[in-house]
């Protein structure tokens, strides 16, 4: 029997979710091993559960292995820095400026939030302030927006209600001028 291909997503449901990861991580760990043994490669393996707990195989001394790898990238790194840094310089001064705007957005949340207004002067906090009352203003009119939604659905609710207990009480008096009738014929 042929499985179908599996659709690389993440698994919703959480104990299908931590099944899965149970029976991958004990494929990966033996693949690594398998891998260490028939190629005579030093494997080195680290996975962390999603609560947070350590897994690990090591063909050798786990921190030997590590210490292997930040060697071998430091020296990596060191051959191709002049490069690096030509195309560094451009996503450096990116990221500074991103930084900046970051900062500037986090401290406006701040003010927004009524923190750290003692350094504001009457123009800034003039300025909040009508930010607030725009606002206010856009909550309250998505607010009464809701509200006459919901006031709609109950109104439409409440004609049925009134339709169906209309059809109820017709029913009700069919039912006791029927019942009426059966008492009169029996007399």
């Amino acid at each position: 029997m042929v499985r179908g291909k599996t659709q690389l997503k993440r698994i919703e449901d959480t104990t299908s979710r931590q099944v899965t990861f149970s029976k991958r991580r004990k494929g990966l760990l033996k693949k690594a091993f398998e891998l260490s043994v028939l190629c005579d490669a030093e494997v080195a393996l680290i996975i962390f559960s999603p609560r947070g707990k350590l897994n690990q195989y090591a063909s050798s001394s786990m921190e030997e292995t590590i210490e292997r790898y930040k060697r071998h990238v430091k020296n990596t790194q060191d051959s191709t820095s002049p490069l690096v840094n030509q195309n560094a310089q451009p996503i450096k001064h990116e990221a500074r400026r991103m930084s900046k705007k970051i900062e500037q957005l986090e401290t406006s949340k701040r003010k927004l939030l009524g923190e750290g207004l003692g350094t504001c002067s009457i123009r800034e906090l003039q300025k909040l302030e009508r930010q607030l009352d725009r606002s206010i203003s856009f909550i309250r009119a998505r607010k009464m927006s809701l509200y006459r939604k919901q006031i709609e659905q109950l109104k439409e609710k409440e004609r049925t209600l009134v339709a169906e207990n209309a059809v109820l009480r017709e029913k009700l008096r069919l039912y006791q001028h029927q019942i009426s009738n059966e008492d009169n014929a029996a007399v």
